[in-house]
């Protein structure tokens, strides 16, 4: 047998701090030479920290990462551990996204990426160079190319983070090569359900190519960006080990390398498929077949298992997966949090504007458990201390909401100022009716006024206090329009402006379950509103929420056309009317189209899911455009 000791390193690395990130590399190395580990794995682009962005267009920016992993290299000259790290390489005019094999003070060569990712969240194909199959470069005296790598314990092959996401990707090649161990530095940020995605993807890869796979991602929050960490070691498509998700540090496990190479002498499909590929083959041929197919017209649209496009199912068969999946995007979302307001080093404390609603109540809660974070990292401090909650109620204000919020704050024992805006709403009226020529306001700008008095005066007492005045807004909303610009879209950061809204009631019932609070179902007991003019009702106004969140998955994330979208209501919603379903279908695209002026002028969100209305992030949309395309039209 060959046994080998794998080590993941996990760190949270900050952009641009390339001696910092640096030297907790190195402070990792030592610990796992000293626990006897062979092969250490860190993560894509670790010295520099990821995702640089634009940052890259600096020369310098990567004259350090390279200059950092020499110090790296002498650092751990005499340590026998083979370390794999991630960083950027300029080559000519060219930008790699490497990794580096490094043994006994040696950078033995660097690997490119080859699949690099322009969608969603991704741009690297916009200012990066990809690797291909059999390149080879010189990088300033280093070697940079598609290679394995040979060494007592065996044959080894990296890679960099999509790369494994390709079915078509080269660890096909090294593995027919004879690379026995692939390791995969990684950059991969979460979002709802993709840790099952993950697992699943890897393991299937580890089995296709019958070989030892790691997987190293990276941990920590970059602006709305969330990194989740951990790793996993799959040998042969067997899990072998879980690295801790959300946690600086490492993790390591033993394989028997004999194994991969027992599998793969037992497995006659691999060594035939291994035996094709080193023999040169033309292109397999395709062939067209002209024969009609069925018809599909009149199919229904596949329902989710679950209730919710965004959550796992809550049936009997995944009881827990929707109570985990719950828990780690509270979880995600306070992180995200904390390493903004951590690694920004510009803010003292956290101000939340609390209606005592379902959106405000869910980002104070998300603030509590950032706040015990921030603490738990810096070690000083009082956690509820950190954040200051303003109740600013108008004439318009409900008990149900006040005393949410009041109950609320008494329960996570954080200070609740009330400060009324009553007398401010009458001036403000005043000089838009003096503005208007004596004129009166609409109704919708007397709506607005209100959020506006709220927004400005978070931001005068943000101002003053040195606080990160957190923007309290939703997804659902905010992909409507049902907002205010200067009012309640204002914030520094948007906790939950990715979190539909059937998310965020899912969020607070789970929270309740868990912890029991009783502003938690005060708020729920309460219909669901902006309280900015006498009993308003936000469904009565728009649609369910149930609906809504449904249009938005079909129509933004699935890209359906509107009838489509009405189509597959009907198969969501069998219960409801089809001509109301295709109302509020239409209906939604239009809202849609016409507030993305709106929500790009947004503060920067969280991104917890594969959707999101982040302009610069995954969905880039155009704010002047027409919706022809859309019409209402069958075909």
């Amino acid at each position: 047998m060959r046994l080998l000791k794998i080590g993941i390193a996990n760190i949270n690395t900050t952009v641009g701090a390339v001696e910092s990130n640096t030297d907790t590399m190195i402070a990792l190395a030592a610990a796992m030479t000293h626990q006897g580990v062979s092969v250490a794995s860190f993560s894509e682009q670790v010295i520099g920290g990821y995702p640089p962005e634009d940052l890259v267009q600096w020369r310098a920016f990567l004259a350090s990462q390279r200059q950092q992993l020499g110090r790296f290299a002498a650092a751990t000259e005499a340590s026998p551990l083979v370390s794999v790290v991630g960083l950027l390489v300029p080559v000519g005019g060219q930008i790699f996204n490497v990794a580096a094999v490094l043994h006994s003070g040696q950078v033995l060569g660097l690997v490119p990426k080859e699949k690099l990712p322009s969608y969603n969240v991704f741009y690297e194909g916009r200012t990066l160079s990809r690797g291909s199959a059999y390149m080879e470069l010189d990088a300033g005296g280093d070697r940079l190319g598609d290679f394995v790598f040979d060494f007592e314990f065996g044959r080894l092959a990296v890679e960099v983070c999509e790369d494994a996401w390709s079915p078509d990707g080269p660890m096909r090649r090294r593995c027919y090569s004879g690379a026995e161990i692939v390791i995969n530095v990684s950059a991969s940020p979460y979002r709802v359900g993709i840790t099952e995605t993950r697992r699943e993807m890897l393991a299937t890869r580890s089995a296709d190519n019958e070989v030892t796979l790691v997987w190293a991602n990276a941990v920590g929050a970059q602006d709305g960006l969330i990194y989740d960490g951990g790793g996993y070691v799959f040998q042969n498509g067997r899990r072998e080990m879980t690295a801790p998700s959300f946690r600086e540090g490492f993790s390591t496990c033993v394989v028997d390398l004999d194994r991969t190479v027992r599998l793969r002498t037992e497995n006659t499909t691999w060594r035939t498929d291994c035996e094709g590929f080193l023999e040169e083959c033309e292109p397999m041929r395709a062939i067209l077949s002209e024969a009609p197919v069925a018809d599909s017209s009149s199919l229904p649209y596949p329902t989710p298992d679950s209730d919710s496009f965004f959550l796992p199912a809550a049936g009997l068969e995944a009881s827990a997966a929707r109570p985990a999946a719950l828990d780690e995007l509270h979880e995600a979302l306070a992180f995200g949090l904390k390493d903004y307001y951590c690694k920004t080093g510009a803010f003292q404390c956290l101000g939340v504007a609390l209606s005592g609603g379902r959106d405000s109540l869910l980002t104070l809660l998300v603030a509590w458990r950032a706040a015990a974070l921030i603490v738990e990292q810096t070690g000083e401090g009082d956690a509820a201390a950190l954040i200051h909650a303003f109740y600013m109620p108008s004439r318009f204000s409900t008990e149900g909401t006040r005393d949410a919020a009041a109950t609320i704050c008494a329960e996570l024992g954080i200070d609740l100022r009330v400060v009324p805006i009553d007398d401010a709403f009458e001036r403000e009226l005043d000089a838009t009716r003096l503005m208007l020529g004596g004129a009166q306001p609409t109704g919708i700008t007397e709506q607005n006024v209100q959020a506006r008095i709220r927004a400005q005066r978070m931001w005068n007492w943000a101002n003053s206090s040195g606080a990160l005045f957190l923007q309290t807004g939703d997804m659902s909303e905010k992909a409507v329009g049902y907002t205010t610009i200067g009012g309640d879209l204002e914030g520094a950061l948007s906790v939950i402006a990715n979190v539909p809204k059937t998310v965020v009631v899912a969020l607070l019932e789970r929270l309740l379950e868990v912890h029991g609070f009783g502003g938690i179902a005060a708020s729920l007991a309460t219909e669901p509103g902006p309280e900015l003019t006498t009993a308003q009702e936000a469904e009565s106004e728009l649609m369910p929420f149930a609906v809504l969140d449904a249009c938005l998955w079909l129509y933004a994330g699935e890209k359906l056309a509107p009838v489509e979208v009405a189509r597959a209501l009907c198969s969501v919603f069998p219960e409801r009317d089809a001509d109301q379903l295709r109302t509020w279908a239409l209906s939604f695209a239009t809202m849609f189209s016409r507030s993305i002026y709106k929500w790009v002028q947004a503060p920067l969100a969280l991104h917890v899911g594969s959707l999101d209305l982040d302009r610069e992030r995954a969905l880039q949309l155009p704010v002047v455009q027409s919706d022809e395309w859309a019409s209402d039209s069958d075909e």
